[in-house]
């Protein structure tokens, strides 16, 4: 006897719903709350040593959360990996794909809850700074600025939502929290030395390095004055479209055709 068929005819359930339970599985495990914990704890105690320690001249408010952000944009894709690749290492997915068997809608909602996650990072980060700003102007008694330009917000949500992003397609494209989590390493360590290591031997592919290592292409966010010229923007989306769309799309084709055990 065949099993019987979902019905994907039923009323659907609304987005908003599926993207408050995909951000509760943010930390609905021991393991990421921990992680998340200790991020945070990472964050704080960083802050301290910038206000009290480091050298005079770094604790400007864009300092602070320059450094924050880093710290945060950095592990924020891992929580984002774990939270994707969940459903089949806990064994989970026939649970949420049963309730809701339209997966392009589940891939949404995880989409979405993780850009959530990334703005409220950039949330959190600027409160951290704020703090951080008052602690070595009050306390220590530094003349520091409070002042944050245009573009190096954008170019700090640009770059954290990039990440995030990472780590979404990573999660995606190979379904396991594991070798999730070593490539997002392998992609933010061993991919950059090796090709701009690759560059500074061979002077044609030095000039090709911005245009296909994603890592290079993002340094102009978050150095300099903030500004990027046409052809950093071009070099954005070229390696970009390399490292981030196609195994976002390739994942997700994946994630939709995957058997669900």
């Amino acid at each position: 006897m065949s099993a019987p068929a979902v019905d994907l005819n039923r009323p659907s359930i609304p987005l908003g719903r599926l993207v408050a339970v995909e951000a509760r599985k943010v930390f609905d495990t021991r393991a990421s709350r921990w992680f998340s914990l200790s991020i945070l704890g990472l964050v704080l105690l960083v802050m301290v040593l910038q206000a009290f320690v480091f050298v005079d001249g770094l604790q400007d408010l864009d300092m602070f959360l320059a450094f924050s952000g880093n710290i945060l944009g950095y592990f924020l894709p891992i929580v984002l990996i774990m939270l994707v690749t969940s459903e089949w290492g806990q064994r989970t997915a026939l649970v949420t794909f049963t309730l809701e068997p339209r997966r392009g809608r589940v891939v949404a909602a995880k989409l979405i809850a993780g850009l959530l996650l990334s703005f409220a990072a950039f949330a959190l980060a600027f409160l951290i700074s704020l703090l951080g700003t008052f602690l070595a102007s009050s306390v220590r008694g530094l003349d520091v600025s409070w002042s944050l330009e245009g573009d190096v917000i954008r170019n700090f949500l640009i770059s954290n939502t990039i990440a995030v992003l990472v780590g979404f397609a990573l999660a995606m494209l190979l379904g396991n929290t594991a070798a999730a989590i070593v490539g997002y390493f392998v992609y933010t360590f061993i991919v950059p030395i090796v090709i701009n290591l690759l560059g500074s031997f061979v002077d044609w592919f030095g000039d090709i390095v911005p245009w296909i290592e994603f890592s290079s292409a993002q340094t102009p966010l978050v150095t300099g004055d903030g500004s990027l010229s046409g052809e950093e923007w071009a070099h954005l989306a070229t390696s970009g479209t390399i490292w981030l769309v196609i195994p976002l799309v390739v994942g997700i084709l994946r994630l939709l055709r995957r058997e669900v055990k």
